[in-house]
C-alpha cells in the first residue's frame, strides 16, 4: 500500500478546514443541532474560528441578527434547479398491462 506523503496530506486537510476568523452561529436550544430554517427565532450562539476551535464570540436574538453578523460565509447560496423536459402522457385509466399473467 501506497503512503500519502505528509505534505499532501496536510495540504489537503488545510483546505477543508476554516480559515483563521471565520465565523458561524448555532442555535441555543436543547437537543441536536438541526438546519437554520427550523427556529429562525431561536437565539443563536456566534462562535469565531481561532485556529484551533470554534470559541464564543457572543449572542444573536434570531438567525437574521446572526446572519448579518456572520456575512456570506454563513449564509446559503441560492442555486438554481435544471430544467427537466415535461413528463410523459398519463397512460388511459383504467391501465391494464399488455400481457396477461398469472400467479403459479
Amino acid at each position: 500500500m501506497d503512503d500519502e506523503p505528509l505534505e499532501e496530506w496536510a495540504a489537503r486537510r488545510e483546505a477543508h478546514r476554516p480559515k483563521l476568523g471565520d465565523h458561524k452561529a448555532v442555535p441555543l436550544s436543547d437537543g441536536p443541532e438541526r438546519g437554520r430554517h427550523v427556529e429562525p427565532g431561536a437565539p443563536r450562539g456566534m462562535l469565531e474560528w481561532d485556529g484551533h476551535e470554534w470559541t464564543p464570540s457572543g449572542v444573536a436574538d434570531d438567525h437574521a441578527t446572526a446572519a448579518q453578523e456572520t456575512g456570506p460565509q454563513d449564509e446559503a447560496e441560492r442555486v438554481p434547479l435544471p430544467r427537466f423536459p415535461a413528463l410523459p402522457p398519463a397512460p388511459e385509466r383504467p391501465f391494464r398491462p399488455t400481457q396477461e399473467w398469472r400467479r403459479i
